[in-house]
């Protein structure tokens, strides 16, 4: 009897013990688990394309004005009027050199909406009361290809020339980016004339303006204009962004 009892607590004690084993095991691999799938969990957020290829309508308007917060005031109380032209403020520049001298660049929804408004009289009297000095110069162009990276407050530069031919011209322009980047200049806003792809405007950022200034004078944006079919002197306004749109 004493043989029986002693054989059962021995039999007792070893299936405690396996079991206690088991749930050991049985806790670790679960915590194991719990692990591997917080892991596994883990996702990055995908990286942004901040480089646009869809061709837009844009326009940019420059001219001169008498006081710059008297301008703003009447541009802004005939937003109604250039939203039912199908046009959308962008960007709104002052001049480096000449803070007087204002941007607009806009969005168009249909480019000869755009422009019977831009050759209306009633624009004609918004901008005498608000302003603005002599003739405005009025560029209506196709945008096809834009960086829309953020570059903060970095100065740009519009250029506008005419070219042979807009293949050959795009062509030159990317080989040349590092040649720009080396000097501190950005490509922001490619795009050419919306009736004529031979007149060519581009946006610049300009991360060192003493670099800058001295490449558009040197004689290897002469030779790369040259080869790329350049005809005469580019026209050239640096801005400083004001308003965001």
């Amino acid at each position: 009897m004493k043989r029986l009892s002693l054989s059962c607590l021995l039999f007792s004690g070893a299936a405690f013990f396996f079991a206690s084993c088991r749930n050991g095991n049985e806790k670790k691999a679960s915590e194991t688990t719990g692990v591997t799938d917080t892991v596994t969990a883990t996702t990055h957020a995908p990286t942004v394309n901040t480089i646009v290829t869809a061709p837009e309508n844009m326009v940019i308007v420059i001219h001169k004005v008498a006081n710059y917060a008297k301008w703003k005031s009447g541009y802004d109380m005939d937003d109604s009027a250039r939203l039912a032209s199908g046009l959308h403020s962008y960007v709104i520049g002052r001049g480096l050199r000449d803070s007087s001298m204002v941007l607009i660049a806009m969005k168009a929804d249909d480019m000869p909406k755009a422009k019977a408004f831009a050759a209306s009289a009633n624009l004609k009297k918004v901008m005498q009361k608000a302003g603005v000095i002599g003739k405005p110069d009025i560029h209506f162009f196709i945008a096809t290809w834009q960086d829309t990276s953020n570059v903060g407050s970095l100065p740009r530069s519009l250029n506008t020339f005419t070219v042979k031919e807009w293949d050959t011209w795009q062509k030159s322009f990317e080989a040349g980016k590092q040649e720009r980047i080396d000097n501190g200049i950005l490509a922001r806003v490619i795009g050419h004339d919306a009736d004529d792809n031979k007149k060519v405007n581009v946006v610049t950022a300009l991360e060192d303006t003493t670099k800058a200034f001295a490449y558009y004078k040197s004689d290897a944006l002469k030779k790369r204009m040259a080869s790329a079919g350049v005809v005469g002197e580019p026209k050239r306004f640096v801005f400083r962004i004001a308003e965001r749109y």
